[in-house]
């Protein structure tokens, strides 16, 4: 039998450099950019760059641009067929467009004709006259080389959108301006949050901003939401078209009957699919006569796979940081996203320390069912760990039965001990001021499980202040941003004396030092591990406990 022959490997394709280039040539017309009612910038020698795909760009001789209206930025781009482009942003009088010119310092072969010159945003600038008469720009007309304007937006303008909302208010406006006739559109967007089951981006025709809305899990359960069409694109759905004018449009949707008074003639719920699979809603409603054509429903639906893309970095930009929020807090989770992920990574910053911890947890474990138990200890969680929250504290960990967090300083200054520096003292009163209010907390939850019959929840504080080392140790594979130190220490060893003395809640004399005259000593204490004794204070409505016992 003879032996097949293999199948040559397919080869690559090669691009054609010809199908795309650039053009450098001469206005030959005086042209004028005006912004916030200034001209920005005045030439007679603009050249029109023209390039494949991309409007026209007037660049103008630096000489001839009002560069006192110019601020250097940070942002560049690159292209390979001019360089790397530096960036201004215009600002005049109370008026800023951010990074609205750029120019090619040092452009390759190609572009060398435009060294010199600085270009501006057709659509970030006010006015343009050539021959002293105004100009209308339509970025669009040189995109034709696109079938879909659509898609050509979202390469040009749409992947800029900084977040979610800014995309979607971008979207929508373009839109308008293409004559899709689209008065409503949102965006449903599942995450995978503790307290969120979705965030939704709601955009309204003439409306400033993007109304950004988060639904608890809870409202998943709502009436408004189960009757959504959303719901059934979530379930698999492929799509939802209604429309909404003439004689017995088909209402099956409480919704539709809302935008039918509101005047909206056509409507239409679409599901995009985020890279792992996931599920997500974009629904749209049109008020034109005729409602949607079939034209444009096509142009959006061969945007969806763009549009999910770039809605599913937003998304998990957005995750990431609730995640590190939640788990971590915003001060320390912050820290990572600024890249101190490495262990070791940290310094050294002066705060307040709060330690806290659930007394007899061990004999109420084996007391109570496991149910029972774990609703206890969140109660007593939720009422420390949400005062510390409220007051503008870090929660760093919960510690079996305790909790440590801390009150950073390093935002307003720096903790000279001894010293009552401006810092010191708002870290401190923020600190008291969270103290009391968990102390307020605990009797509320003492106060509900005496009514249910229940024995009250015993804890102690202690609030401490120093310099602590802030940053990551552990495994180099499971890293912990935390706080160490001789100070933390400290402050779990005043915890400890707290159930020695029977107050709740114990106070350092450094940490006394920034809150004087609202406490009261309790006297010195030698604190096991210390070396020297620690004058100890407490609030004055807790200091008779002492004298009773």
């Amino acid at each position: 039998m003879q032996e097949v022959a293999p199948l040559a490997p397919k080869q690559p394709e090669t691009l054609d450099s010809a199908d795309y280039s650039i053009e450098i040539e001469p206005s030959g017309k005086r042209v004028k950019v005006v912004f916030n009612g200034q001209v920005v910038a005045d030439s007679r020698r603009a050249l029109i760059l023209h390039e494949t795909r991309l409007p026209a760009v007037y660049y103008l001789p630096r000489e001839d641009v009002a560069m006192e209206f110019l601020k250097a930025s940070d942002h560049t781009t690159y292209c390979p067929f001019k360089g790397t482009a530096s960036y201004w942003s215009v600002d005049v009088g109370d008026k800023l467009a951010e990074n609205a010119a750029w120019s090619y310092e040092d452009p390759i072969e190609e572009a060398l004709g435009i060294r010199g010159h600085i270009a501006f945003y057709w659509n970030k600038m006010d006015t343009w006259f050539e021959e002293d008469q105004e100009v209308e720009i339509d970025p669009g007309d040189s995109l034709t080389e696109y079938a879909n304007p659509l898609a050509a937006w979202m390469l040009r303008e749409g992947w800029e959108a900084t977040s979610s909302a800014e995309l979607v208010d971008r979207l929508g406006r373009q839109l308008v301006e293409a004559g899709f006739g689209v008065s409503r559109m949102n965006v449903i967007i599942p995450t995978l949050h503790p307290q969120m089951a979705s965030n939704a981006f709601v955009w309204r025709r003439g409306e400033a901003v993007v109304d950004e809305r988060d639904m608890p899990h809870y409202g998943l359960q709502s009436e408004a939401y189960l009757s959504s069409p959303v719901v059934r694109i979530f379930e698999g759905a492929g799509g939802i078209r209604r429309r909404l004018e003439g004689p017995n449009p088909v209402l099956d949707f409480p919704i539709l009957k809302d935008l039918v008074e509101l005047g909206a003639t056509d409507y239409v719920a679409m599901p995009m699919r985020f890279s792992n699979g996931k599920i997500n809603g974009l629904t749209l409603a049109c008020d034109k006569p005729g409602g949607f054509t079939t034209e444009h429903l096509g142009q959006i639906h061969e945007i969806l796979p763009m549009l999910s893309r770039l809605l599913e970095v937003h998304a998990m930009h957005r995750m990431s940081r609730s995640l590190l929020d939640t788990y971590l807090g915003a001060y320390t989770g912050q820290r990572v996203l600024n890249g101190l992920i490495k262990r070791g990574d940290g310094a050294n910053i002066p705060a307040v320390i709060w330690y806290c911890d659930l007394r007899g947890s061990t004999a109420l474990a084996d007391s109570v069912s496991r149910e029972d138990y774990l609703d206890l200890i969140n109660r007593f969680f939720e009422a420390m760990g949400g005062a510390v929250l409220d007051g503008g504290g870090e929660v760093l960990k919960f510690i079996g039965d305790g909790l440590l967090a801390i009150f950073p300083m390093e935002k307003t200054g720096k903790f000279d001990k001894g010293k009552e520096m401006y810092c010191g003292r708002h870290a401190g009163r923020e600190a008291l001021k969270a103290a009391r209010e968990a102390l307020a907390r605990m009797e509320e939850v003492n106060h509900a499980l005496a009514e249910d019959g229940r024995a009250p929840l015993r804890f102690g504080m202690a609030l401490h202040m120093g310099d602590v080392t802030y940053g990551n140790i552990g495994a180099p594979s499971r890293l912990d941003f935390t706080v160490i130190g001789p100070a933390t220490n400290e402050a779990a060893r005043l915890d400890n004396l707290t159930k020695e003395l029977g107050i709740p809640l114990l106070v350092s004399e450094d940490f006394e030092q920034v809150v004087t005259g609202s406490l009261v000593s309790l006297g010195r204490f030698r604190l096991r591990g210390v070396a020297e004794d620690m004058e100890v204070f407490t609030l004055p409505e807790l200091a008779p406990a002492v004298a009773a016992k």
